[in-house]
């Protein structure tokens, strides 16, 4: 299973290129016409016209559910082609989709995240090698290839780290007595450790110098499913990253064994998240925290999350005080090498079509997708509705992703940063194992247990994973 470092460096590199190029394009080329929509394929123009088939789309992310919601009922209304969206909830989509795929009516659109759900939905998976979804992928490397077909094509690419109140946190350097004198000098675990220790320790001293009314320096990390896969997949994604890279395996690819190397580095970033917050680590599995609306009200000046939350921070409909121009993201300073450290940058949306669905139904989904993808309706939506960066070669000019937190991994690789892989994608059965990992973290957060559950989790359950995902 093992490949060379150098393959898995490049795909990285890739990643970051496409973002940077995206998000120059976005900034220079603000008032460039819209590109004029590719003409669609005779197959898609077919399918739409004479309004056979229909599609259905098992929507990954549930942040835009109302936006996927707008889109199909557009398409509908122009095509006459009926579109359902389901969207799963948070950390249930394996399950939603183990369910939904039994039906009769299953899903002609669904959601992989790596060659291991490709592998477990093989006999699933519409050879995607001769539609206009491939063929208009910028970078081919964002495919997933296995059992000799693109059994799925990335619907977008993301990033993650420490989103953060730079408004806030400027005005906080103003303070008597604050650690830092500028937020650039927040370049390692060290300096973040002490900046949220002064704030969560001062918060009353702060709002009362800057007129805010801050309850703490982190939001929420809650460990209810809604939350939980932030630290169960993304935090716990840089302690499987710096392993890989220690054994010059493939970045997104593991093997049997781990052997949790970084567990104590993972420990403090999560020990500095979690007592540096107003919520109740007793309560954390309660689902009663919203840490997106702690930072967009202003509660909080850090929390760890991707770009794909821009696109609430830039809705006046949320009622946040805090907007997309007020926020930015920084790397999870692990302690590791953060002088070379950017943002993790990778995906794991992956479109995949429904090779059991009807012929009919096939080729009306493929001509959804293409729409999705050359209509100015459906690169709209994406783009500015979604606040995706979406990584097809029809999004440019009034297109191009306009996300300006995806803009800060594009800073951080201009300056010679290293994107972090999305090395969490190689979990095997990742609901399971992230299951796990989540259970020792309640353990050790919630029960006052020891972090000696979290390292089992992590270690022994990886290799229990493992044999169940490759037993004959």
């Amino acid at each position: 299973m093992k490949k060379k470092l150098l393959s898995a460096l490049l795909s990285v590199a890739m990643l970051s290129a496409l973002l940077t190029g995206c998000g120059d394009a976005a900034a220079t080329d603000s008032t460039a016409p819209a590109a004029e929509a590719p003409a669609a394929s005779d197959d898609a123009e077919a399918a739409a016209a004479t309004g056979e088939g229909s599609v259905y789309l098992l929507n990954f992310k549930p942040e835009i559910d109302d936006q996927w919601q707008a889109l199909a009922a557009t398409y509908t209304e122009q095509t006459g082609v009926p579109v359902t969206v389901l969207t799963a909830a948070d950390g249930q989509y394996s399950t939603t989709l183990q369910s939904e795929m039994a039906k009769s009516d299953a899903p002609t659109i669904f959601n992989i995240g790596s060659a291991t759900d490709a592998q477990t939905w093989d006999a699933y998976t519409y050879d995607l090698a001769d539609s206009a979804l491939y063929n208009h992928l910028s970078d081919k490397s964002l495919a997933v290839e296995y059992n000799g077909k693109v059994a799925a094509v990335a619907n977008c690419y993301e990033c993650y780290g420490i989103i953060y109140n730079k408004t806030i946190l400027a005005d906080y350097c103003t303070v008597d007595g604050a650690v830092i004198s500028s937020v650039d000098d927040i370049k390692d675990f060290d300096t973040l450790k002490a900046v949220c220790e002064d704030i969560n320790g001062r918060v009353d001293e702060i709002n009362d110098a800057l007129g805010t009314h801050l309850t703490e320096a982190f939001a929420s990390s809650g460990l209810d499913d809604g939350s939980s896969w932030r630290f169960s997949g993304h935090l716990a994604g840089l302690a499987l990253y710096y392993e890989f890279l220690d054994d010059k395996a493939d970045l997104t690819a593991g093997e049997g064994k781990i052997t949790g190397k970084y567990l104590d580095n993972f420990k403090n970033v999560w020990d500095l998240y979690t007592n540096n917050s107003a919520a109740s680590k007793a309560t954390l599995t309660s689902g009663t925290y919203n840490a997106e609306m702690e930072l967009g009200m202003g509660e909080a000046v850090f929390y760890q999350n991707g770009d794909w939350e821009y696109s609430a921070f830039n809705n006046p409909d949320n009622g946040y005080e805090v907007t997309g121009d007020d926020i930015a993201m920084m790397p999870i300073y692990f302690g590791v090498d953060d002088a070379s450290e950017g943002l993790a940058v990778g995906t794991e949306n992956h479109w995949a079509v429904n090779s059991q669905a009807s012929e009919e139904n096939i080729q009306a989904t493929l001509a959804f997708l293409e729409w999705v993808i050359t209509s100015d309706e459906g690169r709209s939506a994406i783009t500015n509705d979604m606040g995706l960066s979406a990584p097809f070669d029809t999004f440019t000019g009034d297109f191009a992703p306009n996300n300006k937190l995806a803009a800060c991994a594009n800073e951080y690789a201009a300056a010679g940063k290293t994107s972090v892989a999305w090395s969490f994608n190689a979990t095997p059965n990742v609901d399971d194992w992230r299951a796990d990992v989540v259970a020792g973290l309640v353990e050790y957060t919630c029960n006052g247990g020891d972090w000696s559950a979290v390292e089992t989790a992590f270690v022994d359950g990886w290799a229990n994973q493992w044999a169940l995902a490759h037993e004959e």
